[in-house]
């Protein structure tokens, strides 16, 4: 039977895999999705390590000997994530080097408290790379406004960069055009820009969660059915859309003589990675982020059970490209109802900046709780 899994790279697409954490290496499970699945990368954030560390006991050996060491608790959550992602990384290695730098990466998320801080962003994604030490290793940074000048500053300096929490597609071009510069300026200084990878982390489904709660507000204030049924008739149709409008906007920057110029000396392109694609209301099929947006050069990360559903029974074909102006005119259906789909995407952001910043306070308070009670110590919560 073929595996729909490994289909998705016949059509330019790579699978990454959504969930790095440590029980995940010790069950050989990672190495596992690398070589039945066809996994060739993968993600971590905050709420994924949040919860790992949390659910897991195959942290507390580890966090053990750094409180035995005296390592307060942000320390400790410091060395558990490199440690987990130089690990996947090494897993993902060969990948990395099969595929000549394109594919192979381990994301670590620079902390979510930086996100409206430029210089302290870039300090901390040089420390990051640093520390991992791998050169598949790929630094995770807001697409914030404050953001993009590390992006461009971070990329300029060899270190490679996902760009994440995008949600517009003004926001993403911001992005692609910071990536370009940043290439840019490498040439320009006779440095290296043939393995210099970024990747542009496209959230999906959650625009849909949010478009979705304004329509349904919207239909029971309607004076008429007929208004209801207009309403009714977009649920869902905003992230898939709205993806697809990116990418078409991927297409145009990475085309024409200044791109040229750069892909001349060795420069991939920027992938569209699209981020969120489980799907969060079970009236939608479980794989609809995934079959609807397949297509060349691009990236998806998968989480566990979106994994096992699109292996089951996802469908494969060319998707990304097709319908462009379906795409265009559900946002402007979407925009003529009444939703200022700007302001969506821009509080999309900002909830997801408050979300990661959420689960990495949680996961400090998880690790403090934890070494408290391995040290068999009273353990007071800490904001």
């Amino acid at each position: 039977m073929t595996n729909p899994l490994r289909e998705l790279n016949e059509y330019g697409q790579s699978v990454w895999y959504d969930n790095l954490n440590l029980a995940l290496l010790v069950s050989g499970e990672l190495q596992r999705l690398v070589e039945d699945d066809g996994v060739l990368g993968g993600t971590s954030n905050p709420t994924i390590f949040e919860k790992a560390i949390a659910s897991s006991e195959v942290y507390d050996q580890r966090l053990t000997e750094l409180a035995e060491a005296g390592h307060d608790r942000s320390r400790a959550c410091h060395d558990l994530t490199i440690a987990d992602v130089q690990q996947s990384a090494d897993v993902f290695r060969p990948v990395y080097e099969r595929t000549e730098a394109r594919d192979g990466y381990a994301s670590l998320e620079v902390s979510p408290e930086l996100a409206y801080d430029t210089a302290a962003t870039t300090t901390e994604a040089q420390r990051l790379f640093l520390a991992l030490d791998r050169p598949n290793a790929m630094i995770k940074i807001p697409g914030t406004a404050e953001g993009l000048p590390a992006v461009e500053q971070c990329l300029s300096e060899g270190i490679n960069v996902n760009i994440t929490l995008l949600f517009g597609v003004e926001n993403y071009e911001q992005v692609a055009l910071a990536y370009i510069s940043a290439l840019e300026k490498r040439l320009a200084a006779g440095q290296a820009i043939d393995r210099i990878a970024s990747v542009a982390s496209f959230f999906v489904s959650r625009v849909d969660t949010l478009v979705d709660e304004h329509l349904a507000r919207m239909i029971e204030m309607a004076a008429t059915e007929s208004a209801r049924g207009l309403l009714r008739a977009l649920y869902g149709k905003a992230a898939v859309a709205n993806a697809k409008i990116a990418y078409a906007k991927y297409s145009e920057l990475f085309s024409g003589p200044r791109w040229q110029r750069l892909a001349d000396a060795g420069a991939r392109v920027q992938r569209c990675l699209w981020a969120s694609t489980s799907t969060k209301n079970p009236a939608y099929r479980d794989v609809i982020y995934v079959e609807e947006l397949i297509g060349p050069d691009t990236v998806n990360t998968l989480p566990h059970a979106t994994v096992d559903a699109f292996r089951d029974h996802g469908r494969v074909a060319s998707t990304l490209e097709s319908d462009l102006d379906g795409a265009f005119n559900a946002i402007r259906r979407l925009e003529a109802a009444g939703i200022d789909f700007k302001a969506v995407t821009d509080e999309l952001q900002v909830k997801g900046v408050e979300l990661f910043t959420d689960s990495y306070h949680q996961a400090l308070n998880t690790i403090s709780a934890k070494i408290d009670a391995l040290l068999k110590r009273p353990h007071a919560p800490v904001t």
